[in-house]
């Protein structure tokens, strides 16, 4: 058949149902292809956009999305999109075309080494170089961008590759059973965690995966033991649970900073170093540390272990959880309660503001939780907003909050929300921007449009770089010119079909809210956001001392 058509027939045996993207002429017989395939390719109005959608979808489905673009100025384009989604965990194949392999060797139009540029962010990268070799290249590209730790994967098809005969077939995915832990270094870790009287688990985005938050609660609730989440970890305990000691990650100290200064055991459960460095939580390199996870432990000054347990996460907890059963523990420790009972009064803060022009973020955010039910999925772009949200919007259940936090590329809740909605549309998605991430990706107000995605989008309004603004603040007292000006949102958002809300008094967002989410097609509900509040914030974290 042809090579093209044998490159579609590989990805609809991979259980591909849609490529987000933007097509050039090099992809032109790989598009054609796709018309006789059950595939659905969602036309993008800027690479950069497909790419957070194949990421978004990745993440929650724990499959890879994939994303398309054309050679040169497509494949430069993409290259953000598919390094969050590396960096963040997220399964994801990038097809981009090239030049005719008989120009490839010369100065020629369009043409750059796309794989050699993308080797840094993605786990594999390759150019189709035969034909035949087209099914070995697509299901090693999909087999490694799943695999402990996912991440994305580069195939590159020259487009005089696509346009010939090929005489190989698809080869089927296999399911591959992940490795566990012996039992000799699990009763080593159980040891441990038996000789601590005061452990603590620090929870990361592996926790979020497949079975894995399901037997971390198990666990904690057979143990007492506490959680701390990072931002990419929310929801792998419920916030309801009283074994939930929220979210930690600020560069600042919280009071949930309070529960890993006084553990005598850090039990590190899926972490990702790269969210959450171990310098500002274990600046003194004094803790011992228990690392769980799918691969060995990054090697780091302040992350020095004493035990690792290499393995499939689930699986390793369910191993714990068994040895529980006749072996109970459970941790008697009143630190627990004093951080939730601080951090719920802390949410609370601002929740029956009735201000006027600005809102307070903290008033925001509980207005939101109070809309979003238990499953319904929050985006959040990047910017002061994303600490605002890490800090006080606390889930019930994994993959409810999706925050950028390892490759933090702005410009990625729009878009991520439209891919979000595309994969669970019974759900309701919102996303939340600054005015500066939104504009980032602002053409895919089209793409909403043209999809009819019941999406929301919420823009924190400060005219500003506004998280820049605040770490400049704080460091220096003084910051630079990061002010810069905006079009009228609500007239935008009518031009491109979209239904359009301002909230000038703080009484009326979470009606808004409702109305927007009740209303056909995309809609934008824009806030004014009180920005004062980041000093202040910054000053009262400056103060918190522990009482333990």
């Amino acid at each position: 058949m042809k090579a093209s058509d044998l490159f579609v027939r590989c990805l609809e045996a991979e259980g591909v149902h849609t490529i987000y993207g933007v097509p050039g002429e090099e992809n032109a017989d790989l598009m054609i292809s796709l018309e006789d395939s059950p595939i659905e390719f969602v036309l993008t109005r800027h690479e950069q956009g497909a790419a957070f959608m194949a990421e978004v979808e990745g993440r929650l489905t724990g499959e890879p999305g994939v994303c398309l673009g054309t050679l040169g100025p497509g494949a430069t384009n993409l290259i953000t999109g598919v390094a969050d989604a590396n960096m963040d965990r997220a399964p994801l194949v990038c097809i981009t075309g090239q030049a005719d392999s008989e120009r490839q060797h010369k100065e020629s139009h369009q043409h750059m080494d796309v794989v050699s540029m993308m080797r840094p962010v993605t786990k594999w990268a390759q150019s189709v170089i035969h034909p035949d070799n087209i099914p070995e290249v697509v299901r090693k590209a999909f087999k490694l961008a799943a695999a402990e730790k996912p991440g994305a994967c580069l195939v590159e098809l020259p487009e005089d590759i696509a346009a010939r005969d090929a005489s190989t077939l698809p080869i089927a995915r296999q399911r591959v059973r992940r490795p566990v832990p012996d039992d000799k270094v699990v009763d080593q870790a159980f040891e441990l965690i038996q000789s601590a009287s005061q452990p603590i688990i620090l929870a990361g985005n592996g926790t979020i995966r497949k079975r894995a938050s399901r037997q971390l609660r198990r666990f904690v609730e057979r143990t007492g033991i506490g959680v701390l989440g990072t931002f990419m970890a929310k929801g792998c305990v419920d916030r309801d649970d009283e074994h939930c000691l929220f979210t930690i990650g600020l560069q600042a100290r919280d009071r949930v900073s309070h529960a890993i200064d006084a553990a005598d055991l850090v039990i590190c459960i899926g972490y990702d170093m790269v969210e959450y460095p171990p310098r500002l939580w274990n600046p003194r390199e004094d803790k011992r540390i228990l690392h769980i996870d799918f691969v060995p432990a990054e090697v780091d000054e302040n992350y020095r272990v004493a035990l690792e347990v290499v393995g499939d996460l689930a699986h390793t907890l369910w191993m714990l959880n068994e040895r529980l059963e006749s072996q109970p523990l459970h941790c008697q420790t009143t630190l627990h309660k004093d951080v939730r009972r601080d951090m719920l009064a802390d949410f609370a803060t601002h929740a029956d503001d009735d201000t006027q022009g600005t809102i307070r973020p903290q008033k925001v955010i509980w207005d939101v939780r109070q809309v979003m039910g238990r499953r319904d999925l929050l985006l959040s772009d990047v910017g002061a907003h994303k600490m605002w949200i890490a800090r006080y919007y606390q889930c019930h259940e994994p993959n409810t909050c999706l925050i950028p936090n390892g490759f933090c590329a702005m410009g990625f809740a729009l878009p991520g929300a439209i891919g979000a909605k595309r994969v669970l549309p019974e759900r309701r998605v919102l996303a939340i921007c600054g005015d500066a991430g939104f504009l980032m990706n602002v053409q895919e107000m089209e793409t909403a449009a043209r999809l009819r995605s019941k999406i929301v989008v919420m823009i924190w309004e400060d005219r500003a770089y506004g998280l820049i603004e605040w770490k400049q603040q704080a460091e220096f007292g003084r910051h630079s010119d990061l002010s810069f000006g905006n079009p009228d949102f609500v007239q935008l958002a009518a031009s491109f079909g979209w239904n359009g809300h301002r909230v000038e008094r703080s009484r009326a967002l979470r009606g808004t809210l409702e109305a927007a989410f009740a209303e056909p097609g995309p809609s934008l509900v824009v806030v004014p956001i009180d920005y004062r509040e980041n000093a202040l914030l910054s000053e009262r974290l400056g103060k918190i001392a522990c009482s333990i």
